[in-house]
C-alpha cells in the first residue's frame, strides 16, 4: 500500500486483509471453526458433516468469534449458543442468527456474557469454547489460536522481504500471539514486534508490568472486539516471549485510522484499523520502515 504508507509516514506498508475471509468477513473465521473441526476429526470413522451431532457449543463473543463457532458448528453438526453483551451491535447478533445460532444476550460488557457463557455450560453440559484461556481451561483456547496460525504463514509467503516493524492490535491476544510465534520462526529477532490495545482496555500491557493475568478497568470501546478487559493466559505467555513493545491507542486514534482506511478503498472498524491506528497516532518508526499490519475485520455491516 504505497500511498497509504506515504500518508502515514513509513517508507513501506504491507497489509494483511482479512475482510473476506472465508465470507465471515475477519480473522476469527479461523479459530473456532479448526477448533470445531479437531474435535470432530476425533471423532474416529464419523462421517463429518455429523461427527458432533448432539453436542452443543457455548461462547460469549463481540461478534467474529461467535461466527466461526456457529459456522464451524454447521459445519459438523454441532449446535451453538452465543452469548452477546448489550454492547454488540444487532447485526452481529442478525449475521450469527443466519448462521443457525442461537443468540443470548448478557450483560453489558464482554467479561459479563462470558461468565453468562461459562455458567450456561456448566448448568446445561454444554462445552464452552472461548477464545481466552485461563488455569484448567487451555485445550480449546489453544486450538483457537493454532487456527491463527494460517494467516500468519500466509503473510510470510506473500510479502518478498522480512518487515522492520509488525503492529498487532489485541483483544484477549490470541491473534497477536500467534502471528508474533510465526513471525519469531520465520524471521528470528528481526522485526520488532508492537501489540496495540484500546487505552480502555491495557489488559495485555497491564499482564506484562504484573508478570501475570490482571484484571483491568476501563469504560466501553469503540474498538469493540478489542474491549477485553482480561487477557489471555495462554496469549500473555506467548508475548511475554515474542513482543517488544506493548502500546495503547486511543478512540480517536482508532476512528482517524478508520476514516484513513476507507478514503484509500479498505472499510473496516475502529478494531480492524487498530494496527495502522499507531502509525496515525505517531509511533516514532525509521524513515525506512517496513512495517506489516493486520487489517483484521470487514466493516461490520459488511
Amino acid at each position: 500500500m504505497p500511498t497509504l504508507a506515504a500518508a502515514v509516514g513509513v517508507a513501506r506498508l504491507s497489509l494483511k486483509d482479512e475482510r473476506q475471509r472465508m465470507g465471515l468477513g475477519s480473522f476469527k473465521a479461523l479459530g473456532a471453526a479448526h477448533a470445531l473441526a479437531r474435535e470432530a476429526a476425533a471423532c474416529s470413522g464419523a462421517d463429518l458433516g455429523h461427527a458432533l451431532k448432539g453436542r452443543v457449543y457455548v461462547t460469549a463473543s463481540a461478534g467474529n468469534h461467535g461466527l466461526s463457532v456457529a459456522s464451524g458448528a454447521r459445519l459438523f453438526g454441532a449446535r451453538a449458543v452465543i452469548y452477546l453483551s448489550d454492547a454488540v451491535p444487532e447485526a452481529f447478533a442478525e449475521r450469527l442468527r443466519a448462521k443457525g445460532a442461537e443468540v443470548i444476550r448478557a450483560g453489558a460488557e464482554y467479561e459479563a456474557s462470558m461468565q453468562a457463557a461459562a455458567d450456561a455450560a456448566e448448568a446445561q453440559g454444554w462445552t464452552l469454547l472461548s477464545d481466552s484461556s485461563w488455569p484448567g481451561y487451555t485445550e480449546l483456547p489453544l486450538r483457537v489460536m493454532e487456527g491463527y496460525l494460517q494467516l500468519a504463514a500466509e503473510a510470510a509467503m506473500q510479502i518478498d522481504t522480512a518487515p522492520s516493524h509488525i503492529l498487532l492490535q489485541a483483544g484477549v491476544g490470541g491473534l497477536a500471539a500467534a502471528v508474533a510465534a510465526h513471525a519469531r520462526l520465520v524471521w528470528g529477532d528481526g522485526p520488532q514486534i508492537i501489540v496495540v490495545e484500546p487505552e480502555a482496555a491495557p489488559a495485555l500491557m497491564e499482564g506484562i508490568r504484573a508478570g501475570q493475568v490482571v484484571d483491568t478497568s476501563g469504560p466501553l470501546s469503540c474498538m469493540g472486539r478489542l474491549d477485553c478487559k482480561t487477557a489471555s493466559m495462554i496469549a500473555l505467555t506467548g508475548l511475554a516471549r515474542d513482543a517488544d513493545v506493548f502500546g495503547t491507542i486511543s478512540e480517536d486514534d482508532a476512528r482517524r485510522a478508520t476514516e484513513l482506511l476507507a478514503e484509500h478503498g479498505l472499510p473496516t472498524t475502529p478494531s480492524g484499523a487498530a494496527g495502522v491506528a499507531a502509525l496515525v497516532a505517531g509511533l516514532d518508526l525509521p524513515a525506512d520502515a517496513h512495517v506489516l499490519a493486520i487489517l483484521s475485520e470487514g466493516p461490520e455491516d459488511g
